[in-house]
């Protein structure tokens, strides 16, 4: 049957409406449900305080206080905010403050000037012990933690922090599994744990936070101001939108290029998604491909180097290797999880013949490079500085100041004062999210820590996994999705990196490794039903049905699911030679040239049929067995041992062979038809 024609169409008016964006940000965004205040003095209030705590950020990155009060400083202020910013509930009234969160804001900042008054006697004479007071005042600020976190990310978080704070309460009851079994903890032990030390409310969660998370985030409001935004759009449909699906390989770029920037799945996926969504729907994707394609893309963007949604540089806090190692280790990675993204689009576009748009209605990139190529200039300068060993803090300080000054080489980028005032307050409204999940990731590593819970899982998964690595390596990646499930790609990082990673060290697994297995599976749970936030808001833009996008985000997503167990196995795809090292080494040499290129053709090869066997198209249609035969193929290439990997990539061969000739002549057979007609 000859395959039906979709013809191509034009890119204006296409996209989303605001009040839908809006609708579905506020669904499946909770961080989007903010008041609109209608006083006039509320409103300038509340602006002073986003910039004067945007500023103080700038002046403690060259001047820091003491950690403990920096850190309670960056997560009390930011409370202190939602408190005005955020409602108690979604049907509130939004446009006024009720008194009773004036006083929790009150409880908020109160909470840092008791700290900061009581420091000295904590550090030099108390030790870091808890006075009554102290273990008050540390029970209030736990509780306005996780008020504040109910209200900007939903419940999810708040709850698993609870059910962890609640463990050292009863972890000396004889009822619990001998494993889980602890020394008996007062409340001092606990809130002292939580607020006098830097292991619980003000734990490295914040201290990321406070040191780069919220300076980068500060970097990407800057970059948005400037027209980055609309720059990688435009780039991406210049570079793809008349080619083979078109919108599709549009949505997979520009969302890679601002995902990695922005460090935010579902925020990116309602910017990019509101033109793309609809794009792939005019040309003839169905509506939950559409929205899939957004998602999984989406979430690529956090795994994408150089920025890696700024979890690259807590990873390389976490783990002391340099930030360029580790932005160097991802790229294979991304490069194989892009390119069978962009393979599956582009399969699925031939077999129902969906045709790019007219290269008429496209921006040109000689065009869109000459408008816009300063944009890039403090990306390079940001990696440049980074490569160079400048402090991640002042090199996103100094990238800041850059993009400012960028923006003038073009009239239509300029930055005035009133948008630099704007990019402080925008920028400084997007990171409470990601500050208040820190501060509740902080409870969970505080229990951690305190009684050493994350030695009991870290058991319990390999004790489970029977000493096999492979099958220690699903547990793993089990409890990263688990607990990767409803957060932000930071904390999902911070959280799983605690509690997951360290089992894998009982098999010698070196640290970055580890950290990369876990921080991809982090970061997928986003995707992974059945709290896919990224996929549940992509439908919601193409009016689909969020179980099945986000199933087929899974499918668009699979080398994300396959490549991270392949690095474990074969360290060259992460770029790097571990022979004879420790598995906490922290410093790796290049594998070899031949190593790295036998990986990178074997794996291409393997995702890019694994792509066709997905879509079950390559030319042509692929019967259901020669996509089995295909998919089974694909593993055998991509497993890390040689024979396996031959076979495998021969069979690809032949079916892809057998494929084109069956397409000549179905090919062949039409013109024939047509010219008997």
């Amino acid at each position: 049957m000859k395959k039906q024609k979709i013809e191509p169409t034009a890119i204006a008016d296409v996209e989303i409406p605001d009040e839908q964006v809006q609708k579905v940000l506020e669904k499946y965004d909770t961080d989007a449900n903010t008041r609109k205040w209608n006083n006039k003095w509320l409103v300038i209030f509340f602006s002073l305080l986003t910039i004067g705590y945007a500023l103080f950020h700038f002046y403690i990155t060259f001047n820091p206080l003491p950690t403990l009060l920096q850190r309670s400083f960056h997560l009390t202020f930011a409370m202190a905010l939602v408190f005005l910013l955020y409602p108690t509930f979604k049907k509130q009234d939004r446009t006024k403050v009720p008194f009773y969160d004036w006083i929790l804001f009150a409880l908020s900042i109160g909470s840092f000037v008791y700290l900061y008054n009581v420091y000295q006697d904590i550090v030099s004479t108390r030790g870091g012990i808890a006075s009554t007071t102290d273990v008050l005042v540390a029970i209030l600020t736990v509780i306005l933690v996780f008020e504040a976190a109910r209200r900007v990310t939903g419940w999810i978080l708040p709850i698993l922090a609870f059910i962890f704070l609640l463990y050292p309460f009863f972890s000396h009851q004889a009822w619990l599994p001998r494993m889980l079994l602890t020394r008996p903890f007062d409340l001092a032990d606990i809130f002292g744990q939580m607020y006098t030390k830097t292991e619980g409310l003000f734990s490295t969660a914040i201290g990321a936070s406070v040191q780069f998370i919220f300076l980068f985030i500060l970097f990407g409001a800057f970059l948005a101001k400037s027209g980055m935004g609309k720059f990688f759009n435009d780039l991406a449909l210049a570079l793809a939108g008349h080619k083979q699906g078109g919108p599709a390989k549009v949505a997979v770029l520009s969302s890679a290029f601002m995902g990695s920037v922005n460090g935010t799945a579902v925020g990116n996926v309602v910017s990019t998604g509101a033109f793309t969504i609809p794009l792939m729907k005019k040309i003839g994707y169905d509506k939950n491909f559409s929205g899939a394609v957004e998602a999984s893309s989406s979430i690529g963007g956090q795994i994408l180097p150089p920025i890696m949604g700024a979890s690259a540089f807590i990873m390389a806090e976490t783990t002391g290797i340099s930030y360029g190692t580790i932005a160097l280790s991802a790229i294979i990675p991304a490069f194989l999880f892009f390119i069978t993204s962009i393979m599956q689009v582009h399969y699925r576009a031939g077999r129902s013949n969906l045709r790019g748009l007219p290269k008429a209605d496209l921006p040109e990139v000689k065009k869109v490079m000459k408008q816009g190529w300063h944009l890039m200039i403090p990306l390079i300068s940001l990696i440049a500085m980074l490569f160079a060993g400048v402090p991640v803090s002042y090199a996103a300080f100094y990238t800041i100041l850059i993009a400012i000054g960028v923006s003038w080489m073009r009239k239509h980028t300029r930055m005035y004062p009133k948008d630099i005032i704007q990019a402080l307050e925008t920028g400084t409204k997007q990171s409470l999210s990601t500050i208040i999940a820190c501060g509740v990731v902080g409870i969970v590593i505080g229990v951690v820590n305190l009684t050493g819970f994350g030695a009991t899982l870290t058991s319990a998964i390999t004790s489970l996994g029977q000493g096999s690595l492979l099958l220690t390596l699903i547990l793993t990646m089990f409890a990263s999705l688990v607990l990767g499930m409803g957060l932000p790609s930071i904390p999902a990082y911070i959280i799983t990196a605690t509690m997951a990673a360290p089992a894998l060290a009982m098999f010698d697994v070196p640290i970055l490794v580890a950290h990369l297995f876990v921080f991809y599976f982090g970061i997928f749970a986003n995707i992974t039903p059945p709290v896919a936030l990224a996929s549940f808001a992509a439908s919601g833009l193409a009016n689909g049905d969020p179980m099945r996008t986000s199933i087929i985000s899974l499918r668009l997503s699979i080398a994300g699911f396959l490549v991270p167990f392949i690095f474990v196995y074969d360290h060259a795809m992460l770029l790097i030679d571990t022979t004879g090292l420790p598995a906490n080494a922290t410093e790796f040499a290049f594998a070899s040239v031949t190593d790295i290129a036998t990986i990178l053709v074997i794996s291409t090869i393997a995702v890019v049929a694994i792509s066709a066997a997905v879509e079950g198209y390559i030319k042509t249609n692929l019967g259901v067995i020669n996509r089995i035969i295909l998919g089974a193929a694909s593993i055998m290439a991509i497993i890390p041992e040689i024979i396996s990997s031959l076979i495998g990539i021969g069979i690809i061969i032949v079916i892809y062979a057998l494929n084109y000739m069956k397409a000549k002549k179905e090919n062949d057979s039409e013109v024939n038809v047509g010219s008997s007609v």
